[in-house]
């Protein structure tokens, strides 16, 4: 049966975009963060979304209302815990994922299932990390998550077969295509996407031709919509460097190494399109026109 109902854990830029699909869906939503302040900047983020949707045409003012009526925000972990379904979008760290559910999983309904939205991590390692490893399931949206058609449907070693179908009715009820994808660091999308950008990085740094160039000939060469090095810009080169760190550290393979061009950008401080400087330059094209 599908839910009518959702719990996000997690009130930043994936948690909250979350949050939005399922409201535009119909559905009932609680959004929860470690302080007020944190959920209530979730919120209005939201809200943003749903006055830029009502300029554009995109919905009628009543249904903005309607939706944003659906929405409640919480510091408090019990506000969620008896939802059908709670999406997991706390930062991409294991230890943080696990300090989370800790507090969690003595909270939550005996019938709850807890998705995770990782995009690295194996869902039987945080699955391990509760007492119910079986209702436990990888949901990967992809950023913005009311925009991106995907989702990744991770299951883990213990995932049980009433588990995954509930992930997968529910993205199909938030207008998502699901795949089915078994556990694996980095599923199917990054085990792809991040070793060429990581590539991209290389033909940058050892001079094979500029980035504008690199961008151009996956653009008009491999009929992809935006260069790789754009898209690390658009992604967050501090979010491509912990990808790639996990993919090494799990898969033990040097294609997953980062550059250390991609290093020495992280560690000053360039991560794209949020800091105005990555492999482009932002500052004045706050739109994100490259410089």
């Amino acid at each position: 049966m599908p839910i009518s109902e959702l719990g996000v854990l997690g009130a930043g830029a994936m948690g909250s975009g979350i949050a939005y699909t399922a409201l535009q869906a119909g559905l009932n939503v609680v959004m929860v963060d470690r302080t007020r302040e944190l959920a209530e900047r979730g919120k209005s983020t939201i809200e943003s979304l749903y006055r830029s949707s009502v300029q554009r045409g995109r919905v009628t003012q009543e249904a903005a209302d309607i939706g944003l009526a659906h929405l409640g925000i919480s510091s408090a972990l019990e506000d969620i815990a008896s939802k059908p379904l709670i999406i997991e979008a706390v930062f991409e760290d294991f230890q943080a994922k696990k300090a989370v559910y800790a507090e969690l999983d003595p909270l939550m309904s005996p019938s709850t299932v807890l998705a995770s939205n990782t995009s690295t991590i194996p869902i039987t390692n945080l699955a391990a990390a509760t007492s119910r490893p079986d209702r436990f399931v990888g949901m990967h949206f992809f950023n913005p998550a009311y925009i991106m058609q995907l989702v990744e449907v991770i299951r883990g070693f213990h995932s049980s077969d009433a588990t995954t179908e509930l992930a997968m009715e529910t993205s199909l009820v938030l207008g998502k295509t699901p795949v089915l994808v078994q556990d694996s660091a980095g599923f199917v999308a990054n085990r792809i996407l991040c070793p060429m950008i990581n590539e991209a990085i290389y033909l940058l740094m050892e001079g094979v031709a500029s980035k504008e160039d690199i961008d151009t000939v996956v653009r008009l060469g491999l009929a992809h919509p935006m260069g790789p090095l754009t898209l690390a810009d658009l992604v967050g080169l501090d979010v491509l460097l912990n990808v790639l760190e996990v993919l090494h550290r799990e898969l033990g393979e040097d294609k997953y190494r980062p550059a250390p061009l991609l290093r020495k950008m992280v560690a000053a401080g360039q991560f794209g399109r949020k800091t105005g400087r990555g492999f482009y330059d932002y500052t004045e094209n706050p739109a994100g026109k490259r410089a």
